[in-house]
């Protein structure tokens, strides 16, 4: 059930209880889960941390701590399946989730007892109504009970009986088939898309606001949840816009609140401040010239991987009027004559070369003199540090350099991440213009396909669901661009990679098609199942988003062709 009252249903409850934190392996829930931290910490609420990275995680580590825990805090997981089915929970085991994916599943809305769902009612849910999806079952005993009496009756009696009743249960099985297929219409319409809600970090930090325990690390953590929304793609633009304003405002309170402290500045302040900053990923911690050359916006409007597209950079930087060893330079060492109006300088000849969407709203924070943020560079920082291949550390230890690289006092940490960063975005931008230039994506009718063979450079990076979630978009922004076919522009895209060459398994997603006005709303989570299921495919639907799974490199070819016909 939805909880209505965050403070008194769910945050009263624990209170003087032993929790269970089940965290998925996302920045937001990362984010989501530094605030329940803080909180819990201010009223000395006893709580054990457990990241998981899928269902099987979740099973496992829910199995391993049941006898202890009678309340488990379930976050960014656990709201899309039916989550009793899922674990078989004892009957006083609590749940309360809080959860981005949807659509949330009806079982979960409607199990008052053990379910609690700590989601957003203001996003536009469409969840159906109780009398549409179950139904009780009485009817039915009443009439197996009708035949067992009758069949005791003598013969003259039940043949009186017999025209009535038939007629009454034809007519009950009649009703009850008519109303099986609307309940499988009106479920497959619920639940035929998979999309992302208000993000779970924003959601958290309203209980400590409500509570007013709320800080301006908090806050901090609550950007960038939203940033990690719009970095990866799961929510609208309007959406991020909107989401905006509401931290905004808090952004606002807390400045306003703080105005006399800030004016003794000390070295370990932090600030807060609403940017309207430039779409160059991570340009303040690299040269002007490699953000430009590494942001999928820059890139993919230049066409980077192209001749031309070099010349027309060249072009740009020319226009802006800065010399070339400024702009090849640490932004640190830029002269700060150039830095000073920078982005008006940028915003001005990005309009000249048909960007207009160069700025973007978002949040930017100080940590004492020396160091600025933006809420995305620490989206790409920690996000690097969680999905790290370049030593054999366990998805746990990652998880904690990810989860320690948000606090303020670990910024040796962040920069480590933003190096990460820069050389997976580097990573992508080289895979990218090596798919574009040899022809690897193929249109298959209803979608493009694209598959990265062993051997490719940097093919272990995108093992990691994130990474090859970001090369997607990026690919199929580039390939939008660069293609002349007109039908290919408006087709999503199927993105396979090597995930363990042992076993012989590869990990596949899906993202819908690319478009200003797309509702990034994805389907493939059910085409995949639908497809596995009717070619016996061996897959693992493991991750928490459905549109990521694991298949047997054998059974590709089948499966693909599966999912054509399905789509056709």
């Amino acid at each position: 059930m939805f909880v209505t009252d965050i403070r008194k249903e769910f945050y009263d409850v624990v209170a003087n209880q032993r929790v269970a934190l089940l965290v998925s392996s996302d920045i937001d829930a990362l984010c989501a889960c530094k605030i329940l931290q803080a909180l819990f910490h201010c009223d000395q609420i006893q709580y054990t941390l457990v990241p998981v990275t899928g269902w099987q995680d979740l099973g496992t580590a829910f199995l391993e701590h049941k006898e202890q825990f009678r309340f488990f805090v379930l976050i960014n997981c656990g709201a899309n399946v039916d989550l009793l089915e899922t674990l078989l929970p004892d009957e006083d085991s609590i749940f309360f989730i809080c959860d981005t994916h949807r659509p949330v599943d009806v079982v979960n809305v409607y199990n008052d007892n053990q379910i609690k769902l700590l989601i957003k009612q203001d996003d536009d849910l469409g969840v159906p109504s109780y009398d549409d999806i179950f139904r009780d079952e009485d009817e039915e005993g009443d009439d197996s009970g009708h035949e067992s009496d009758e069949s005791t009756e003598p013969s003259g009696k039940r043949r009186r009986f017999e025209d009535g009743a038939v007629e009454r249960r034809i007519e009950r099985q009649r009703a009850k088939r008519e109303w099986e297929a609307r309940r499988r219409e009106i479920l497959f319409d619920y639940e035929q898309y998979e999309y992302h809600g208000t993000s779970a970090a924003m959601v958290i930090f309203e209980l400590a606001w409500v509570l007013t325990k709320d800080t301006k690390d908090m806050l901090w953590w609550a950007i960038i949840g939203l940033a990690d929304q719009w970095v990866h793609d799961k929510i609208t633009n309007m959406k991020y816009v909107t989401d905006i304003a509401t931290l905004q405002r808090h952004v606002s309170r807390h400045n306003h609140r703080n105005e006399d402290e800030e004016n003794s500045l000390s070295i370990d302040c932090m600030r807060i401040s609403f940017e309207y900053d430039l779409r160059l990923t991570l340009y303040q911690h690299w040269s002007l010239y490699e953000s430009i050359y590494n942001s999928s916006y820059t890139s993919c409007n230049f066409k980077l991987w192209s001749l031309t597209g070099q010349k027309k950079l060249q072009e740009f930087l020319a226009d802006m009027g800065l010399p070339l060893k400024q702009v090849r330079q640490k932004f640190n060492s830029m002269d700060m004559s150039i830095k000073e109006n920078l982005r008006d300088v940028i915003e001005e000849s990005s309009n000249k070369f048909g960007m207009k969407d160069i700025r973007i709203q978002t949040f930017g924070v100080h940590f004492g003199f020396k160091n600025r943020f933006l809420a995305s560079d620490v989206v790409h920082a920690a996000t690097a540090l969680l999905e790290n291949t370049e030593k054999d550390e366990g998805a746990g230890d990652n998880f904690i350099k990810a989860l320690d690289c948000l606090s303020r006092s670990n910024l040796e940490r962040l920069h480590l991440g933003i190096n990460m960063a820069k050389k997976k975005l580097m990573a992508i931008q080289q895979t990218l213009a090596s798919c574009i230039c040899t022809n690897l994506i193929v249109s298959q009718g209803p979608f493009l396909y694209c598959y990265l063979m062993e051997g490719t450079p940097d093919v272990k990076l995108f093992s990691k669901p994130m990474a090859l979630t970001l090369l997607s978009k990026y690919l199929l922004t580039a390939f939008v661009r660069s293609t002349r076919n007109k039908r290919c522009r408006l087709l999503p895209l199927i993105m396979a990679a090597p995930l363990d060459v042992e076993k012989g398994t590869v990990i596949i997603l899906g993202i819908p098609p690319e478009s200003e006005t797309s509702d990034k709303k994805n389907f493939f989570g059910r085409a995949f199942e639908k497809a596995a299921e009717s070619t016996s495919s061996r897959t693992l639907h493991d991750h928490f988003d459905t549109s990521v799974i694991e298949l047997k490199m054998e059974d590709r070819t089948k499966f693909l062709d599966a999912l054509i016909t399905l789509l056709s």
